[in-house]
């Protein structure tokens, strides 16, 4: 493998920066188990970060490698291109999990604060998040934030608490990179993790709304200079260096610099720990083999209250809803797992390395709980119920959701005309009784709710809530009655008054077929696919389909489209109006054309872009995509002035004179004899210029615009697969390019002679 290391080291004496090439293979990556080995060796980087700083500090000998991103410093590292990374031991661990063969070392390189980044002029602002800090400390609160999104692993992304509902006056807006997990990452198309529940504290405790503003983490300090964004919350270190330039809060957490390396043989991951954690295979094949294994359960179930009882020597992790615990036992984090047979039958058509253990272990019935003061409500649905049953509409609906594993709702009537009621349930309590679909809530007890509503004459607002929060919530008058499955046991009827049953449940233990002696991967005969189409579908749903990161793509796709018309047209008549000063005989006109077309062509558009919009538009209040379209249509501007230029000085100025001479204007002359000619001449060059601009708009997420590239970044910080992301963005990069090119192409074949002298002799 053949790569080029650019090397940004200190610069002592017997030290100096150089370019080297490297034929190193991953095989030839040396093993590195302490922190001795890792200088003169080649390290990936942050650039500007705390493990930047701290690298260069403590490995001086080092080749360094700058990243714009934790995902592509951890996959230099995985893919031997680099021998370690040195960044925040909290992001290093969320890399370790879902990157098994990268380990991080023991003992840390440094350890540094982390604060909230403010402008140095906004001493107020400065002044008021250190008492809101103080305050959330004081109360435990910073200490809980930090055991929910750092210590404690979660298979699926924690939600932000809920804002309370208080009057707020007046925008803050918050910086931040949106590809540091857990501080701030895009999960479910929302910008979530840490920093952004702090963030969401500081603006409750201020009375002020929180606008979260996601951009490349080197223009965050560039923002906060130039007043774009008046605080940033993305993970910063606390530095000497940063702050000459910027302010820093009383710190909210301490993070330890920490080196990310190859696993070598044998070597044990510093990872997050889950209380009696196995690694071993299991080879198990009765209820009783589990009996002193990881149990996962549901929070506040019967299944919790069973597994407490019944598996008195087993590890009980209790988790707050049915996907968690799917993904506990999918990932490994338990052993095996109770749930209910219905949701487990229709569970197992799309995951069919999931099995169940022996017998079901009990059977309970399923009503509807209701207010214990509320007994007209209970008996309304109890009489609905009961007619339910003797029209056999109940029987029907149990043979399509549970026999036949139907997903698609019936239409269901309903005057709304004696007002609304208001169901609690969990949303993806599954099916075939509560799941989303086509981002609205399907299954049999939402088909037999609506139905209830219809049969009252009420809306139905479904309140979507944990599982441990359903009784809560009843009895606070926060819902009328519980619609969630419910089993009726004897605690509960202490608190709610329970429906008839409208179902009986069985509970059974499953787990991992590989785990479970005598199951096996594919029990029902089917070939696997081959490992390459398997690795494309898994991609495929990882990288697109899961948390609708398709969205993601969509819109980055329709901003980069915008971006390149806009500034393709903006430029293309900003160029012709250069050309024509240039021209002119007039050097008033003709010298400030020079002098833009100069500075433009030499100055990278990059550079460009962000004194664009952090210093000439640092005080006014703009969107950055028409920042984006102004700097990439200037810098547009000056090629295609030098073009048009080109094409007009190649038309020999006989035709000019000529078209004078037979009473043209010189307007008319340029409009009808120069102008046709022109543009054919110039048009294959000029396509080349467009399809560069198109491909330099990737550079927009500086100024925090979420383009295709941007899009890019955030779905592979969340999946780290180096291949799949890349090559959909380049697919898509080509299709805006060919797309458009098709446009300028039809253009080209209108204004070309000789095709247009073809179209005559045809028609």
């Amino acid at each position: 493998m053949l790569f080029i290391v650019v090397c940004g080291c200190s610069k002592n004496e017997n030290d100096r920066s150089v370019v080297k090439l490297s034929h190193q293979s991953i095989s030839e990556v040396p093993e590195i188990s302490a922190l001795n080995q890792i200088d003169a060796q080649r390290i990936s980087v942050l650039s500007g970060s705390a493990g930047d700083i701290a690298a260069r500090k403590n490995f001086p000998h080092s080749t360094f490698q700058v990243m714009s991103a934790s995902t592509d410093a951890a996959l230099a590292v995985k893919s031997g291109q680099a021998d370690a990374f040195i960044y925040d031991k909290s992001v290093l661990l969320n890399i370790v999990a879902k990157n098994p063969e990268l380990v991080i070392l023991e003992k840390p390189v440094a350890k540094l604060e982390v604060a909230v980044a403010l402008r140095k002029e906004n001493t107020q602002l400065l002044s008021e998040i250190n008492g809101v800090l103080n305050a959330l400390k004081k109360a435990g609160r910073l200490e809980a934030l930090k055991k929910k999104w750092i210590d404690f692993p979660y298979t699926t992304t924690p939600q932000l608490s809920q804002s309370r509902n208080i009057q707020r006056s007046g925008v803050l807006k918050l910086g931040t990179c949106a590809t540091i997990e857990p501080f701030s990452f895009q999960a479910n198309g929302i910008v979530t993790g840490l920093d952004i529940e702090i963030a969401r504290l500081i603006g409750e405790r201020l009375g002020k709304q929180i606008q979260v503003i996601d951009m490349n983490f080197e223009a965050l300090i560039p923002a906060l200079q130039s007043g774009k964004i008046d605080f940033a919350l993305s993970n910063f270190n606390v530095s000497d260096e940063r702050k000459k330039l910027i302010n820093f809060s009383v710190p909210y957490i301490e993070n330890d610099i920490s080196a990310l390396v190859r696993k070598r043989s044998g070597q044990n991951s510093v990872t997050k720990k889950v209380a009696g954690q196995k690694s071993q295979p299991l080879a198990l094949a009765s209820v009783d083999d589990f009996k002193e294994k990881r149990i996962g359960v549901l929070l506040g179930s019967t299944h919790d209250a069973y597994a407490n009882k019944n598996f008195t020597k087993a590890t009980i992790l209790q988790y707050k809803s049915p996907s968690d615990i799917v993904l506990a036992v999918k990932s490994g984090k338990v052993d095996a797992a109770i749930y209910s047979y219905d949701e487990l039958l229709v569970l197992f058509r799309s995951h069919d390395d999931l099995g169940l253990i022996g017998k079901s272990l009990f059977s309970t019935p399923v009503a509807m709980g209701f207010n214990l003061e509320n007994s007209e409500l209970r008996t309304a649905f109890n009489k609905f119920m009961n007619e339910m049953r003797q029209s056999g509409k109940n029987d029907e609906m149990i043979q399509r959701w549970m026999r036949n594993g139907e997903t698609d709702m019936p239409l269901i009537p309903n005057t709304a005309s004696a007002g609304s009621i208001k169901i609690g349930l969990i949303s993806d309590n599954g099916l075939p009784f509560t799941v989303v679909k086509d981002n609205r809530l399907v299954g049999y007890n939402i088909e037999l709710l609506e139905r209830f509503g219809a049969y009252l004459g009420k809306k139905v607002t479904f309140v979507d809530l944990e599982f441990g929060s359903l009784i809560a919530a009843l009895a606070s008058n926060k819902i009328d009655m519980i619609g969630a499955v419910m089993s009726v046991t004897e605690e509960r009827k202490k608190h709610v008054a329970f429906s008839e049953p409208y179902y009986h449940e069985d509970a059974w233990l499953f787990a991992l077929k590989k785990n479970i002696a005598g199951k096996d991967q594919n029990e029902d005969g089917r070939d696997e696919l081959p490992s390459f189409i398997t690795g494309f579908i898994n991609s495929f749903k990882s990288n697109i389909i899961q948390e609708h990161r398709y969205l993601l793509l969509l819109d980055g796709f329709n901003t980069t489209v915008l971006i390149s018309v806009l500034s393709t047209i903006f430029g293309t008549l900003l160029g012709s109006l250069v050309c024509f000063m240039r021209m002119s005989k007039n050097v008033m006109l003709s010298l400030p054309a020079k002098l833009f077309i100069s500075i433009l062509r030499g100055t990278p558009v990059l550079v460009f872009l962000m004194l664009i919009f952090y210093v000439v538009f640092a005080s006014v209040n703009i969107d950055p995509v028409l920042v984006a379209v102004i700097a990439f249509g200037m810098n547009f501007a000056a090629y295609v002035a030098e073009i048009f230029r080109t094409g007009i000085a190649s038309i020999d100025k006989g035709q000019s004179e000529a078209g004078i001479s037979l009473g043209f204007s010189k307007v008319r002359t340029f409009l009808y004899i120069i102008l046709p000619q022109t543009i054919q001449r110039i048009l294959p060059v000029y396509k080349g210029e467009f399809i560069s601009l198109v491909k330099m708009t990737s550079i927009v997420g500086y100024i925090a615009v979420q383009d295709l590239t941007k899009a890019s970044d955030i779905i592979r910080s969340r999946t780290f697969d180096a291949f799949f992301p890349l090559i959909m963005v380049a697919i898509l990069y080509f299709i805006i390019s060919w797309v458009l090119m098709l446009s300028l192409e039809y253009v080209e074949r209108k204004t070309d002679p000789k095709s247009k002298r073809k179209q005559a002799v045809v028609a």
